[in-house]
């Protein structure tokens, strides 16, 4: 390659990293400044902002209300869906690949903007409007598709012959499942909650449409009130809580990453 192309390429791709770090530079810059602005500005380090947040009455309460909402969709995603992979898994009957097609296709609709007018119209009838159960139940709605799919594939490339060994050793239904197949499962299970926990972590539109209280909204919604009396953003506690907010998703990855490595194949740690 000539150098002329190589200095362009190298110009180029400067650039395309600069507008991905700027962003997160600020993000880690801004919650510390005593002259918050939208604006990269460097000035004598504080902690003012993030004790302007402590004070604020939702803050911390909307930490725990997502802590509920988002460990509780996927608690219940994790368990239903590595139940059901598994029989699609292990079973074979009359169009399953249609169904397999349908369950890709839900998971783009439940959770969608265009579902929302139904979707509210349902809570409503069933009393679920603003409640933590009622948002769960439409979180796992929306994403056990997702993870159905991503863990029947996943379960595929288990050999049977674990399994079949196992039932030569005594082991049959619950206690095979739990005994022999889950345990496999545990790298499939640990990406289906991650994908889970951080969509949900972050996800505005569910929880503002279906939560009415300030006393249960989520730090998504929350976040959205740091406005001062004549509507301007206040940058100082939106940074400081962007920081935060973006915290548990950022531990949760590094963890996991680090117990499983995501380098799996079948089952087993590549």
């Amino acid at each position: 390659m000539p150098k002329l192309q190589r200095a362009v390429l190298a110009g180029f791709l400067a650039l395309v990293s600069i507008w991905f770090v700027l962003p997160l530079l600020w993000l880690f810059v801004t919650p510390f400044s005593g002259e918050p602005s939208l604006g990269l500005k460097f000035t004598a380090p504080t902690l003012r902002n993030f004790s302007e947040l402590m004070a604020a009455k939702t803050a911390l309460a909307a930490f725990k209300n997502s802590l509920i909402i988002s460990l509780g969709s996927v608690a219940v995603v994790v368990v239903f869906a590595s139940l059901a992979s598994y029989a699609l898994s292990r079973s074979s009957f009359y169009g399953k690949q249609g169904l397999l097609t349908l369950l890709l296709i839900f998971s783009s609709v439940v959770t969608g903007v265009a579902a929302m007018v139904p979707i509210y119209a349902l809570c409503q009838k069933l009393k679920l409007i603003d409640s933590f159960l009622g948002v769960i139940l439409v979180f796992s709605a929306g994403f056990l598709p997702t993870a159905i799919f991503i863990l029947k594939d996943f379960i595929d490339r288990v050999p049977a012959a674990y399994e079949e060994a196992a039932l030569v050793d005594g082991s049959a239904g619950l206690d095979l499942y739990f005994r022999i197949v889950l345990p496999l499962m545990g790298p499939g299970l640990a990406v289906v909650a991650v994908l889970c926990f951080v969509n949900i972590w972050s996800n505005f539109l569910v929880p503002f449409v279906l939560i009415r209280s300030n006393a249960k909204i989520p730090i998504s919604v929350a976040i959205y009130q740091f406005f001062n009396e004549v509507g301007l953003p206040r940058i100082g506690l939106i940074s400081a809580y962007s920081l935060l907010y973006a915290l548990p998703v950022l531990v949760i990855y590094l963890w996991v990453s680090k117990k499983f490595g995501f380098g799996f194949f079948g089952g087993l740690k590549g």
